[in-house]
């Protein structure tokens, strides 16, 4: 086989090597993460592995594509607008600040931009546990405009969590009241379990509650939370040492579940 193309693509942030006819149909990929080589006919192999030659780096494994599981089969049934995993920390805020910008001239910070500026440290420090066997979530939609500021699903089990922007204030917790600063006591503890109980009824697993205090002054805990964590910005990360709940095949079933818009319209 002759007139063979390399074309480099970026597919959902990782890179693949297509091997193309002239005429533009596909023969084969290579996938530089996985170190495979997909070829489509096993007729093409040396021509497309000839072509390859300058791109492969290391050993490789040279054959037909593995066959998708069910996990694999149901993302790629689920319709774009359906699938939650491209969501950004603070979605519902970023297209809310872009439809309804803050006056140019207000005295003080729109509480939308401190909010989302919380939602988004989090969502780094959990994005960084997806290399430890974990998936996120973020800004997923509930019945009645709420939404889960972020879900947390890996081998340590699945977390709801709801963060508080609290920039140089003193929070005082005392289940299930929690005041910022000078503000009056808000049930707050109440919502971050209602999160976790709509969680749990959607996914049919069990799902913890945690409560997100970003850039607080102080923290003072009167009566410990029941059911419901209470963590710094800076213990997020912590939860990723958790383990010894769910195996790999069960986080990645559990993610499948919860990535798709269908699963959270009856909660």
């Amino acid at each position: 086989m002759s007139g063979l193309r390399v074309i480099p693509t970026w597919r959902h942030g990782q890179e693949r090597l297509y091997v193309c006819e002239d005429g533009g149909r596909n023969v084969a990929w290579y996938d530089r993460e996985a170190g495979r080589v997909n070829l489509l006919s096993e007729s093409s192999k040396e021509a497309v592995l000839d072509v390859l030659g300058p791109f492969i780096a290391g050993q490789v494994t040279v054959g037909p594509p593995p066959v998708p599981t069910p996990v694999e089969l149901a993302r790629l049934s689920l319709h774009p607008d359906d699938d939650l995993a491209p969501n950004r920390p603070g979605e519902t805020l970023v297209i809310s600040l872009d439809r309804e910008p803050a006056p140019p001239r207000r005295l003080r910070t729109d509480p939308r931009r401190r909010a989302l500026a919380a939602q988004q440290r989090v969502g780094e420090v959990l994005d960084g546990l997806e290399g430890g066997g974990w998936r996120v979530l973020h800004s997923v939609p509930l019945p009645g405009g709420a939404q889960l500021h972020h879900l947390l699903i890996g081998p340590g089990g699945l977390f709801a969590l709801h963060v508080l922007p609290a920039r140089k204030q003193r929070i005082r917790v005392a289940d299930p009241m929690v005041t910022a600063g000078r503000g009056e006591p808000q049930p707050l503890l109440r919502r971050v379990r209602a999160d976790a109980s709509r969680a749990s009824f959607a996914l049919t697993a069990e799902v913890r509650g945690a409560l997100v205090l970003v850039e607080a002054a102080a923290v003072e805990v009167v009566t410990p939370p029941r059911d419901v964590r209470v963590l710094g910005e800076s213990e997020v990360s912590g939860l990723g040492r958790a383990g010894g709940l769910l195996k790999p095949a069960d986080v990645e079933a559990l993610h499948a579940m919860a990535r798709d818009r269908g699963t959270w319209v009856r909660v």
